[in-house]
């Protein structure tokens, strides 16, 4: 039975839409951008794989009467994103180092050219159309190799934190003068193309810039109306949104009656547009969620169906697409490493920036679409160049690690510590909402000092408050660096009014926040706290959404794949934290609560300590000698203030929780008698964290080898110093 050809076109959409976004997160997964998973899919839903293992099927579903459909609504996806980079490609960009930025780039668009244009001495015989001039042969071949993705680079740098380094503020500046360089040379490709000489462009070429003169003066002087608009009414409404559009639309025609191209008077409004923080960033939201999701899997489908791999069937031709890839490769890496060497870039910087300019992903696409549709370029050459697109996109960030790794960015970004003194015990909390976690930071700082304040202690130790903005999609908005920015920056407005709220005023002192941006905020934490060698991570815990466990969710993922003891604050609105209860059997973990407990005991004159131990009728005592010789080191200021009550119980969890009903906080390790699995997988794995009266603190020491009760002994070192220095001083 024939479907309507709507019919039919409404069922591919929502096969390229769930493919797209399938395989994009499964790209993700390997710390790629979702592009490159959606290019993928589009290839994968083409003659390539789906039409090769079953060409009947996939001639059902894509049959050819419904591909010029899907290259209608391609179209318009290409218009709107155009627009959308246009918009993302800030002035400020160009104001940093644009000398230096100025050579890098034309330097990585001139070396890739000019050896593009070499190579189209060697294909043009080979894998032109033959209906197309050598002249436009040589020059799309020559952008395509030229070509920088500049929102692909952004999301990079977003991605590592690089917005705030000198790396950063390079690639971006570069990039963008790429950007504008690489358009109108591919334009000029267009313009010669389309007349079939280089004199007949000559019109095409005069009417681009009178009309590009026009935008940059008249046009911005209309769209500032936009934004004076917005600063009265403060939004942006469907009227005003609706004439944008028009816009939009009016200047992709134009240029397309000029003899470029559609994709080029969209970019052009978006670039003009006034770069006013909220009426972009509001425009962008509006725009970008329903192109990015719904019309660019579109355009990668349509790519996907005029990609042919199969064309690729002898060892030679193998050999031309490597050909290619290596003068893609060697052409923007040399022109970028050189020209910035020459500039005074070390060489580090200038490696790391000649990959990150190496990034072409999606703006490439678009670019071979083109020369695909105007048959500069032929299906073969268009199948070598998407595998450069995609080879060269997914090797960026692997590369950019080796080059530059996280642990080096660090230290260009974060402010080394207050006179250079390296804390000796150090506790990351990751914050997740900065006005509701006070409690969590006021007993990282009290498990550090408690309420003492001598100089040394002060010294001693650290809290690091991790606050990380999650980037949930690629090309949105929020991920280019300087929407970033305004949010860190705001991030750290709110963490300071935090730390600056902390009682008393010397808390403050040793509170350190770290504000970044990560698009798997446990996993991230995770590596902080591994690069840091933190000794304490420190969580607050909260009922993760679409879960049954408690202690699931980004807690879960901490608490079981952190490098180093965790410590999970389920806060009962307690106040002071005076009165603590250890429920004790011998492990590492409930020996890491020990240990705990006997800091904050240690640097609290107020503070009480009782050891419960929780034993079963059948059971032998055989933690006598351990807590004898426990409190015989122990100060006897420290240990006056520490009770060792014992009592049997068949049901161990049920003891602990009628004995915290008379503390203040109860810190038990994260072990089978206490119903608090390590992995916390199971629905009852969390019985203590629902049950307990008190605040609870639930601790996971992360090495097993080794029980660690001797280190528990270690904290109180300093205190019987202190003793012993006031009896000196006495006697």
């Amino acid at each position: 039975m024939k479907l309507d050809i709507v019919v039919q076109v409404l069922i591919e959409i929502l096969i390229v839409i769930g493919l797209s976004r399938l395989v994009g997160l499964g790209f993700r997964r390997f710390k790629q951008p979702l592009v490159i998973g959606e290019i993928v899919a589009g290839i994968m839903l083409g003659p390539s794989l789906l039409g090769l293992l079953a060409p009947s099927l996939a001639t059902t579903l894509f049959p050819p009467e419904t591909i010029p459909f899907l290259n209608v609504l391609a179209q318009i996806g290409l218009i709107f994103f155009m627009f959308l980079i246009g918009l993302e490609l800030d002035p400020k960009y160009l104001r940093s180092q644009l000398d230096v930025a100025v050579l890098v780039s034309h330097v990585s668009i001139l070396v890739p050219f000019s050896l593009g244009s070499l190579l189209a001495l060697l294909l043009y015989p080979l894998v032109s159309s033959g209906s197309v001039s050598f002249t436009a042969f040589a020059l799309f071949l020559g952008a395509a190799m030229s070509i920088t993705a500049f929102p692909v680079l952004a999301r990079i740098i977003t991605e590592n934190n690089l917005q705030a380094t000198r790396l950063g503020t390079m690639a971006l500046t570069c990039a963008a003068v790429d950007d504008v360089t690489a358009w109108c040379v591919l334009a000029l490709a267009i313009a010669v193309t389309r007349t079939n000489s280089m004199a007949g462009a000559i019109p095409t070429i005069l009417l681009s810039i009178a009309y590009i003169a026009f935008m940059v003066t008249v046009g911005r002087k209309f769209l500032k109306t936009f934004a004076t608009y917005y600063d009265r009414s403060g939004r942006l409404n469907q009227f005003v949104l609706a004439v944008i559009y028009m816009g939009v639309v009016i200047s992709a025609l134009i240029t397309e009656l000029i003899g470029i191209h559609l994709i080029f008077g969209a970019f052009l409004v978006g670039a003009v547009m006034p770069k006013h923080p909220g009426l972009t960033r509001e425009l962008a939201q509006k725009t970008e969620d329903f192109v990015l999701t719904f019309l660019l899997p579109v355009f990668f489908a349509y790519s996907g169906l005029r990609t042919q791999v199969g064309l690729l069937n002898t060892p030679f031709l193998w050999l031309l697409c490597g050909l290619v890839l290596l003068v893609a490769i060697v052409g923007k890496y040399f022109g970028t490493y050189i020209a910035a060497r020459v500039s005074g870039i070390d060489k580090r910087e200038a490696s790391a920036l000649a990959w990150l300019m190496n990034t072409r992903g999606l703006t490439e696409l678009i670019v071979l679409n083109i020369g695909l549709s105007l048959n500069v370029i032929s299906p073969l050459l268009f199948t070598m160049l998407v595998i450069m697109a995609l080879v060269t996109t997914f090797m960026t960030s692997p590369l950019l690690e080796w080059v530059y790794p996280k642990r080096l960015i660090r230290k260009d970004v974060v402010e080394p510590i207050a006179d250079g003194v390296e804390p000796g015990y150090k506790i990351l909390v990751p914050i997740a909402n900065p006005s509701s976690q006070k409690g969590l930071i006021q007993l990282a700082v009290t498990i550090a000092l408690g309420d003492t304040q001598p100089p040394k202690a002060l010294a001693s130790a650290a809290v690091y408050p991790l606050s990380l903005i999650q980037l949930d999609e690629d090309y949105a908005f929020g991920s280019t660096p300087a929407e970033a920015e305004r949010l860190i920056a705001e991030r750290s407005q709110r963490m300071a009014e935090l730390v600056e709220s902390l009682e008393p005023p010397y808390f403050r002192s040793i509170v350190h926040p770290i504000i970044r941006v990560a698009t798997d905020v446990a996993q991230e934490a995770v590596r902080v706290a591994d690069n840091d060698r933190a000794d304490l991570v420190l969580l607050g815990w909260h009922r993760p959404a679409f879960s049954r466990n408690r202690l699931g969710g980004r807690v879960g993922q901490i608490l079981s794949t952190a490098r180093t003891d965790v410590a999970v604050f389920v806060d009962r609105q307690q106040g002071k934290l005076t009165n603590l209860l250890v429920p004790y059997v011998s492990n590492v973990h409930n020996d890491l609560g020990l240990e705990i407990a006997l800091r904050i005991l240690v640097n609290s004159q107020d503070a009480t300590l009782t050891i419960l131990s929780v034993t079963q009728s059948h059971q032998a005592n055989d933690r006598t000698y351990e807590f004898r010789t426990l409190m015989e080191q122990l100060p006897a200021s420290v240990r006056d203030r520490i009770h060792t009550p014992q009592v049997e119980s068949s049901n161990p969890i049920q003891a602990v929780v009628e004995a915290s009903a008379n503390v203040d906080l109860t810190i038990a390790g994260a072990s089978r008698e206490w119903g608090l699995e390590r992995q916390t997988l199971g629905f009852y794995a969390d019985q203590l964290a629902v049950q307990c009266h008190s605040s609870l603190l639930i601790t996971r020491r992360y090495s097993q080898v080794t029980a660690h009760l001797s280190s528990v002994l270690g904290v109180v070192d300093d205190e019987t110093s202190r003793e012993a220095d006031e009896s000196e001083a006495v006697t």
